[in-house]
This record gives structure tokens, C-alpha cells and sequence, in this order.
């Protein structure tokens, strides 16, 4: 075997149509594009969304509603899942490593903790947001509700 007699094995390869070369190639005329149209003339390209001239989707429909760009998502945590996890874990402090740890927060997320449950342990809290009434509740048991800050766009 030398490198000159190398080639392709049999059908592996095929001509490409020759296109509007002449009536003698069958594929001259109109170059396989049909009789007249849009679609038959060069430098034709179909918008995305079009639909042959019918209204299409997109307009049929209504628009609804927005995304607020500036939305802060929080995992939310009651104070009951705060008092299970106190008294399963037997801790007086209850931070981001220890939401995690539990599979209750991840690494990114931030965490507000929020007054739905009944809360009899003392704890000290640690997250980065808190409703009033949860707050009270942590306080009113002699804990404490330690914000962390957020970090913002103009922070980083």
C-alpha cells in the first residue's frame, strides 16, 4: 500500500448535484427551486415565526405578565423545621453549616426563615433574612436572629 493509491471505499462517496448547469444536467431551468415564488428567487430566507401569511402564534396571543430582574429567591425555612433539627441534633446554634449539612440549604442559596411552627428551644440563628414574626419567636425563647449580608452586584 503507498500513499498514491489510497482512496475512499466503494460508496463511501457521492457526487454533489451540480445545480443549475445547463438543461443537458436535468437539474438547469429552474434549478430545482420550482416556478416562481419567493422561495424561488436568491437571497430568500423565512423569518423564524412565519407561517405562509396566517397571523401567526406570537401575535395571536396575549402578552402576560414580566420577570422582575431584580428578585431576590430565598429557600424558606420554618421555625418548625428549626425546632426538629434543634432537638435532633441537640445544638444551641443554628448556622448556614448546619442548614447545609442537613440538606436544607445549599452552598449559593440564601435562606429566610420564616414564623410557621411552634419554637421552644432556645437557639441562635444564623441566616440572611427574617419575617417579624419569626424574629419575635427566636427572641421571645431568649435566642437570637443574626442577619448575614448579601452580597449585591456593586459589593462584588
Amino acid at each position: 500500500m503507498n500513499l498514491h493509491s489510497l482512496k475512499p471505499a466503494d460508496g463511501a462517496t457521492k457526487k454533489t448535484k451540480r445545480i443549475g448547469r445547463g438543461q443537458g444536467s436535468g437539474k438547469g431551468g429552474t434549478s430545482t427551486r420550482g416556478h416562481k415564488g419567493a422561495k424561488s428567487r436568491s437571497g430568500y430566507s423565512r423569518k423564524s415565526g412565519f407561517e405562509g401569511g396566517q397571523m401567526p402564534i406570537y401575535r395571536l396571543l396575549p402578552k402576560r405578565g414580566f420577570k422582575n430582574i431584580n428578585r431576590v429567591e430565598y429557600s424558606a425555612i420554618n421555625l418548625s423545621t428549626l425546632q426538629m433539627l434543634s432537638e435532633k441534633l441537640s445544638v444551641s446554634a443554628i448556622d448556614m453549616e448546619v442548614l447545609m449539612a442537613n440538606g436544607l440549604a445549599k452552598k449559593k442559596s440564601l435562606v429566610k426563615i420564616l414564623g410557621n411552627g411552634e419554637l421552644t428551644a432556645k437557639i441562635d440563628v444564623t441566616a440572611h433574612a427574617f419575617s417579624a414574626s419569626a424574629k419575635e419567636a427566636i427572641e421571645k425563647n431568649g435566642g437570637t436572629a443574626n442577619l448575614i449580608q448579601i452580597k449585591t452586584e456593586e459589593q462584588n
